[in-house]
């Protein structure tokens, strides 16, 4: 059957459903590793993928939802409505939830979800292959895109935060030191002198910005646990600083929130990407980081959060400065928004200034928003839901649309 999609961007869906689906994204093969192995090791990691979609990991009511807005259509709508974009509300039970119960506001409306990978949400957009996408914030290049093609932005909506401490479902960044390490809190401008380093400049969008605090001399860098306070035998001890490739997305997240998007990293960081071992078994960078950090008391890193994190390591609770009060990684905070390093999940629409949303699109954003597509978030137990004053801040978007 000849591909509905351009050719360049059928290519790349087929790459990005084959990396997304079988979680070998971004692997090294060592050598002597033959393509059966690694057939079997990727077929291994769909089974678990599809099994833990299907778990719940939080209580059913650990949120309170009853700030937010019951779902009352504005309008009946009717069509058919094609989503692209994040896989995991679909290897969970978001997608089918929200579509089951939508239908039930909307009869004559149908739904028809591709889910590969968030990666190609923002390439589905710029080529109109989806009424609405589903992905993280836009790279630069995403952004760069679009613009290019169109004059202006997409209309994006948030519409869930990442997960706490289940791996896949945007897990808590977090950052970790060895558990000998006294220090228990950090600031993210602290955070900039122990990760960053002297640049010219950073991002806000495809903007670049020059002046401080975008830009800065290597005077703001820290390089010893004495700049952080540390006294006795750590106070001339190097920081050796731990982190993922600069080329996954999760680098890119970690510079946002506090190297102001400038990807001006420390020169002595040792950053890690997933390979697959002669064993069949894939070593993700999460481990390998936690490995090494385990072992090195001086060291720190940038990493996601998980089950078994607190067993190993330490993690720090996390200020915007030095007036603000600090925040660990938890439930509460990742839904109240008050955990300073956050990552969500957005609606993005096509849409140019000033037009008005197709009704089927606008009912199926606020529906999701509402405390009953809210609800379906959490009963599903892995992603967070938005609290309440976010929710309306997200619906306000839609008002004059």
């Amino acid at each position: 059957m000849k591909s509905p999609y351009p050719p360049i961007l059928a290519a790349a869906f087929a790459l990005a459903a084959i990396l997304a689906q079988h979680a070998v994204a971004q692997v090294n093969t060592p050598p002597g590793y033959d393509d059966v192995a690694k057939k079997s090791a990727a077929s291994l990691n769909a089974e678990r993928l599809r099994a833990k979609g299907l778990q719940s990991f939080y209580p059913a009511n650990q949120f309170d939802l009853s700030g937010l807005p019951r779902y009352v259509p504005q309008q009946q709508v009717s069509g058919k409505l094609t989503i692209i974009g994040n896989n995991y509300i679909g290897n969970g039970r978001i997608a089918e939830w929200w579509k089951d119960e939508f239908i039930r506001f909307h009869p004559g409306i149908s739904i028809e979800y591709d889910l590969p990978t968030a990666a190609i949400a923002h390439a589905a957009l710029i080529y109109s292959d989806a009424d609405v996408v589903m992905g993280h914030l836009p790279l630069f290049y995403d952004m760069l895109g679009f613009q290019r093609k169109f004059g202006y932005d997409p209309l994006d909506v948030m519409v869930l935060t990442g997960s706490l401490n289940v791996s896949g479902w945007g897990n808590a960044m977090v950052i970790q030191v060895n558990k000998a390490n006294p220090v228990s809190k950090i600031t993210l401008q602290q955070l900039d002198g122990v990760f960053g380093s002297k640049r010219a400049g950073g991002w806000v969008g495809t903007t670049w910005h020059p002046e401080p605090p975008y830009s800065r001399g290597a005077d703001k860098n820290i390089r010893t646990w004495g700049q952080l306070g540390l006294t006795g035998e750590w106070a001339d001890k190097t920081i050796n600083p731990y982190g993922f490739s600069l080329r996954y997305n999760t680098s890119g997240f970690f510079a946002d929130a506090f190297l102001y998007s400038s990807d001006k990293w420390n020169e002595n960081l040792l950053a890690f990407g997933n390979y697959v071992r002669a064993d069949g078994t894939i070593y993700g960078e999460q481990d390998q980081i936690n490995d090494i950090l385990m072992k090195d008391r001086y060291g720190i890193s940038c990493n996601l959060y998980r089950d078994d994190s607190d067993n190993k390591v330490k993690t720090l609770a996390v200020a915007r400065d030095d007036k603000s009060p600090y925040y660990l990684p938890t439930l509460d905070t990742r839904h109240n928004l008050t955990y300073p390093i956050q990552n969500h999940y957005w609606w993005y629409v096509n849409i140019k200034p000033g037009d008005k949303l197709q009704p089927k699109v606008k009912e199926f954003i606020r529906y999701t928003l509402s405390r009953e597509g809210q609800d379906v978030i959490q009963r599903d137990g892995k992603y967070v839901p938005l609290p309440a004053e976010k929710v309306r801040e997200e619906l306000a978007k839609l008002d004059s649309r």
